[in-house]
């Protein structure tokens, strides 16, 4: 066995789960690893990447940027979005160019929903509100504390129900623009790690990875019976299922070449705009 558990660090989010569950279960052979999971909400798990306090995280992909030095980018356990992610949302039919100057919340600075609408409309009146607890963004929105809210996972898939309107699809204007997925979230490694360990341990992830995708209905019985969800729609088999269809699929297995230029894309545009401070190069693991 190692002498030091490995840090692992994802969200709250039912796709990470669903990627690390033979991990987190023992259904796979840890090959004589020992693991430390950790769980966090989007902006949490950027904050501490900044940090280098893990060996592994989920990080949103635009958090890659500012933390390249210390983490190599993973070539699975992505969250791409083709020509879908995350959505504005408003109380009221709007259209994008009607927020300019208007209380709009981001789930955090770092989010690469938060730098992709920067993109769209840079002159906006931020407001952070985290996605845990899940609810509080739709009640900024109900209570008119926020004009309108970008919104990242399975909120994208109950809006209307709670009576709200879609003014964005960010992942489809960035499809329109580019012609390429929009990379939202990825799982990166620390390099003082060294590279014999890395490439060990980015094999067994990938492995877990696989065996999710492999044994999807046990995996999706594991979630509906083990997770307290935030947003209790997702207690719905079918939503379940349609929300690992998006953000937990054959591409989250390894990084298809079309993804990683639209990442590359991403950092070009937002180091144009000044948002990401310096170019960025993409060095990924074995």
């Amino acid at each position: 066995m190692e002498d030091r558990p490995v840090t692992l660090a994802y969200s709250v989010d039912a796709d990470d789960l669903f990627m690390f569950y033979a991990l987190l279960e023992g259904k796979i052979d840890p090959g004589g690893l020992t693991f430390e999971h950790r769980r966090h909400d989007t902006m949490t798990l950027n904050r501490t990447a900044l940090a280098a306090a893990v060996d592994i995280t989920a990080v949103s992909i635009h958090a890659y940027a500012h933390l390249a030095d210390h983490y190599l980018m993973l070539p699975h356990g992505g969250s791409i979005g083709v020509n879908y992610g995350p959505l504005v949302l408003a109380r009221e039919p709007l259209a994008a160019t009607d927020l300019a100057g208007r209380r709009v919340s981001i789930p955090g600075k770092l989010t690469t929903a938060a730098l992709t609408f920067r993109l769209i409309c840079p002159d906006f009146d931020e407001r952070i509100i985290p996605i845990t607890p899940f609810e509080r963004t739709f009640e900024a929105l109900f209570t008119g504390e926020v004009d309108a809210a970008v919104v990242i996972h399975e909120g994208n898939l109950t809006y209307e129900q709670r009576g709200f309107h879609r003014v964005l699809d960010l992942g489809a204007w960035w499809w329109e623009e580019t012609g390429l997925p929009l990379p939202l979230g990825g799982n990166v490694i620390r390099r003082g790690l060294g590279m014999e360990r890395i490439a060990r341990i980015s094999a067994l992830l990938r492995r877990s990875i696989a065996y999710a995708l492999e044994h999807r209905e046990e995996v999706m019985d594991y979630l509906l019976a083990r997770e307290t969800r935030q947003d209790e729609a997702l207690k719905s088999r079918r939503l379940l299922d349609t929300y690992l269809s998006l953000y937990a699929n054959r591409d989250t297995l390894e990084y298809p070449p079309a993804a990683l230029e639209g990442m590359r894309e991403l950092f070009r545009r937002g180091t144009a705009a000044g948002i990401i401070p310096h170019p960025v190069d993409i060095e990924l693991a074995p």
